[in-house]
């Protein structure tokens, strides 16, 4: 129980900085939420559920443009389609005792950045080091949404905009760390970024082809690393 309780703590550090970018985010998802016509608890409860910020912002307009429960499921299907790579890299991560519940709580909110946090994790992953995390994160999405609703308009964007650096910093300090021990590493993050940015440049793909672009990369490079670059089932043991 203390170990659980000191991994715990440990989540809701690492947390901190994503809910402060999670608010930002869902600020700006809050004044979208207005113009669909929802209120701020009808916009808290959306986000605080869903927690995602391009799912978010789609359910918004397809709401507010009066779309069908069919259109809105296919649409969360293809945005948020890139967390199913996610969850099954993130259960490669468990112990094999690791039970059914605990498994599906994490699956409630594995989000870009808390995949990221958790993942670079050493050993196998404590899911209360993700409750500590989700503890704090997503009152960042129910709340930066609700009070984007009733806010949303009055304060500057320098503001908004500024919050938002947190996210920036996190990832600094998820991918630094690791990069610095191993050059691979470092090489792939370098590989990513860089393929990421063509695949943004390539508006002639289409929506369809940039809204998979997450998906293709992450499959891509992960296969090139494991062919090229494959690492040993010891390390991960120990």
């Amino acid at each position: 129980m203390k170990d659980n309780f000191k991994v715990f703590k440990k989540g809701m550090l690492d947390g901190i900085p994503i809910s402060l970018g999670y608010f930002a985010v869902a600020f700006a998802l809050g004044i979208e939420a207005k113009q669909a016509g929802l209120t701020a608890f009808e916009a808290l409860l959306l986000a605080g559920t869903t927690n995602a910020s391009a799912g978010g912002y789609a359910a918004f307009r397809i709401i507010g443009e009066g779309g069908s429960y069919i259109l809105m499921a296919i649409t969360q299907l293809v945005v948020n389609i890139r967390y199913l790579l996610m969850s099954a890299a993130l259960s490669q991560k468990f112990a094999p005792k690791t039970s059914v519940f605990h498994r599906a709580l994490v699956a409630f909110d594995i989000t870009d950045e808390i995949f990221g946090i958790s993942i670079a994790q050493s050993g196998y992953l404590n899911p209360f080091y993700n409750y500590g995390a989700m503890l704090v994160s997503i009152p960042g999405w129910a709340f930066g949404a609700f009070f984007g609703v009733i806010m949303g308009n009055v304060l500057p964007e320098s503001v908004v905009t500024a919050l938002s650096v947190a996210l920036y910093g996190m990832f600094l300090a998820i991918i630094i760390p690791p990069a610095r021990k191993d050059k691979i590493i470092g090489f792939l993050v370098v590989i990513s970024m860089a393929l990421s940015f063509v695949f943004e440049k390539l508006t002639f793909l289409g929506e369809t082809v940039q809204s998979f672009k997450v998906i293709i990369l992450t499959v891509l490079i992960s296969l090139a690393a494991a062919i090229f670059f494959p690492k040993e089932d010891e390390e991960n043991e120990a």
